[in-house]
């Protein structure tokens, strides 16, 4: 029997309405009469305001996941595999969003971690049970999930010095603060790498969204305020460029040798299946 787009339909309306919640959390930051942006808490490791334009994209590409469930194949990976997860992850991102909007940090970066770990599991079950069968797969489940993932990663660094580190504004850049700093940036920077060799043509798409905010806090820490940190990152984010490298050629193999398979492809030799 073939599946009907109203199969698992409370799921997929819940879907809908926990997107638009989240995406609602994010505009507000935009919207709000207050920059939040440029008004929040000042640290060594916060970026250029336009780092966070990458919601954007995530934003883009989650709607079309929202449209691709309502399909055989989209229903498989998002309903069936991912399930109630993707609800409860917008919800604790909209939480998230709220508390750091507030400057309610340390609840944030409490927040932030729940936001890591669900989007962690998530990634963990696309990657690893839902090899890409289409365009549609790639496109809208994998793309949008491992950029989230890699983004996730920078917001716990970033909201963690936010609830436990110094005011850029009002205190010298310090000889522990540069240290954590430092293991701050070799941390996005390894897991940039660790997203890179984590299959055998990488993840481009994490690689890229931890590369896109190394470059940002390069850019936003004034080599004047401590040029340690401001070169620290510029390194790093160097470094995290390779990665992305490294993930674009493992792409273009990938690409070239045909490693996306249609579904037909994938139907079984030996019967046993249907």
């Amino acid at each position: 029997m073939s599946d009907r787009w109203t199969d698992d339909i409370l799921l997929k309306i819940v879907n809908i309405i926990v997107y638009f919640l989240f995406l609602g959390s994010n505009v507000y930051t935009v919207a709000a009469p207050h920059d939040i942006y440029f008004s929040g808490r000042e640290t060594y490791v916060t970026p250029a305001p336009w780092a966070f334009l990458i919601w954007s994209l995530i934003h883009l590409l989650l709607l079309g996941t929202i449209i691709y469930q309502f399909t055989a194949p989209g229903k498989k990976v998002i309903i069936d595999g991912i399930s109630w997860r993707f609800p409860l992850l917008g919800v604790l991102n909209a939480i998230y969003v709220h508390l750091w909007a507030s400057q309610h940090y340390i609840l944030a970066f409490i927040f932030a971690l729940l936001v890591s770990s669900t989007i962690s599991h998530i990634y963990y079950i696309v990657k690893k049970f839902h090899t890409p069968a289409n365009v549609g797969d790639e496109v809208l489940v994998h793309l949008p999930f491992s950029l989230y993932h890699g983004w996730t990663t920078v917001l716990v660094i970033i909201t963690a010095f936010e609830a436990f580190g110094v005011n850029a504004l009002h205190v010298p850049a310090g000889v522990w603060t540069k240290v954590f700093v430092f293991l701050g940036l070799f941390f996005l920077e390894a897991t940039a790498a660790t997203y890179a060799f984590s299959s055998p043509e990488g993840d481009l798409p994490a690689s890229l969204a931890i590369t896109w905010s190394l470059f940002a806090i390069f850019a936003h820490q004034d080599v004047h305020r401590s040029g340690f940190i401001h070169w620290s990152a510029l390194a790093f984010a160097v470094l995290s460029a390779f990665w992305v490298f490294v993930g674009t050629f493992g792409m273009y193999k990938r690409f070239r040798s045909g490693s996306i398979i249609l579904d037909e492809e994938r139907a079984p030799l030996v019967g046993g299946e249907t």
